[in-house]
């Protein structure tokens, strides 16, 4: 199949692992931002082809794990709400709230309908004209032009009970503050594919040169990443900090721009609260002024409970995702941790008991050790 069996060769794939081997003479530390490439890495079982005193860790780029409890029990609240048909993604149902989560709701008489595209949602709405539909918008770059094609259609019709829980994240601010943070591992990035696709890799210039980290935009095949490591190794040996392309089959210099186009039109810039990791200036998008009228803010009185910490260094030292749990999501979705250092990792916290999102979301790094890994497993550069 073409651009997949020829990134899952082994041959290939051994072949980069020798070569990492062979121009890594010193420990680094390198952080795919992806929780796609860390399903990838864990499901191919990629850790362990690489010299030991190389060390990975798994940034925050799920975006169901890093959407901020306070907008999931926002997204409770409105589920609850007899007039309302919320509108998901699946993986969010699961994600716990403080004390519940969406498919807990749904058992208890919430309309709560699971969408594969924000567009299923505005065709929802047209359907249920006496019923107001809310659709949770959640992700990175990579879903926000789909959400932003949804509200221009929204528009175009004319609907009047169709509205957005806007919850979009930025990852460029989310890797600004990780490197500005007091006790930042991480050496060298590999860049989401996907996002680069979208948006081009311009921004990640800027962060290249300002904290003098090579970031490489990798894809997400095992080949893809092996490569992704090697030019990131490369540059930490070489003392240099560019960007490079590994995944120039998908992701041009500009990015989409009929996709930039389109948000650009329905978004505005906004900080916004990520779990894990507080919130984070300029990280998020809303609806800008003249789409108002689809904004669930606007609409509903929203509760606005506080998150207990809204800094970085308050996360780090409060780790708990989950008031009531005891687990460690907030270092893990920092690279701080890995999952398996979590005291509660497969045993009170499994896929179908999950204490945090890491554990709830196909793109969680705890899910993917979780599948993919002994659950006593450890890296001997990482373990604790």
């Amino acid at each position: 199949m073409k651009y997949l069996d020829e990134y899952r060769n082994a041959s290939a794939i051994q072949q980069y692992a020798q070569a990492i081997a062979d121009i890594t003479t010193q420990p680094w530390t390198i952080m795919e931002i992806c929780g796609g490439q860390t399903h990838t890495i864990l499901k191919f079982g990629l850790e362990q082809l690489l010299p030991t005193h190389l060390t990975i860790i798994h940034g925050p780029g799920c975006p169901v794990c890093v959407t901020a409890i306070e907008t999931i029990e926002q997204a409770l609240w409105l589920a609850a709400q007899p007039p309302v048909i919320f509108c998901s993604f699946g993986d969010m149902l699961r994600v716990p709230g403080y004390d519940r989560d969406l498919l807990t709701l749904k058992a208890q008489g919430g309309d709560v309908r699971t969408v594969y595209s924000p567009l299923d949602a505005v065709k929802i709405a047209q359907a249920n004209p006496d019923r107001e539909v809310v659709f949770f918008a959640v992700g990175f770059e990579t879903t926000a032009p789909a959400t932003a094609l949804a509200v221009h259609l929204a528009q175009q019709q004319q609907l009047t009970n169709f509205s957005m829980l806007v919850a979009h994240v930025l990852v460029p601010p989310a890797m600004e503050q990780l490197l500005a943070a007091q006790n930042c591992q991480i050496q060298g990035f590999l860049a989401a594919g996907h996002v680069c696709t979208v948006m081009g890799y311009g921004e990640y210039e800027t962060i290249a040169s300002r904290y003098r980290v090579p970031i490489v935009v990798t894809g997400f095949e095992p080949l893809d990443i092996m490569q992704g490591i090697y030019h990131c190794v490369q540059q930490l040996e070489a003392g240099t900090a560019q960007v490079e392309n590994q995944y120039a089959r998908s992701v041009q210099p500009q990015g989409n721009l009929t996709a930039q186009s389109f948000m650009q039109q329905v978004f505005e810039v906004c900080d916004r609260s990520w779990r894990g990791l507080g919130t984070i200036p300029n990280s998020g998008l809303r609806l800008k002024p003249s789409y108002a009228q689809f904004d669930t803010a606007q609409r509903f009185a929203l509760p606005t409970g506080k998150p207990p910490s809204d800094t970085l260094e308050n996360v780090q030292e409060n780790v708990n995702d989950n008031a009531n749990s005891t687990c460690i999501s907030g270092l893990i979705l920092q690279g701080l941790r890995k999952p398996y250092q979590c005291s509660v990792f497969g045993t009170k916290c499994t896929p179908e008991h999950p204490l945090g999102a890491p554990m709830v979301s196909s793109e969680g790094a705890c899910a993917a050790y979780y599948h993919y890994q002994s659950l006593t497993h450890s890296h001997p550069s990482t373990s604790s």
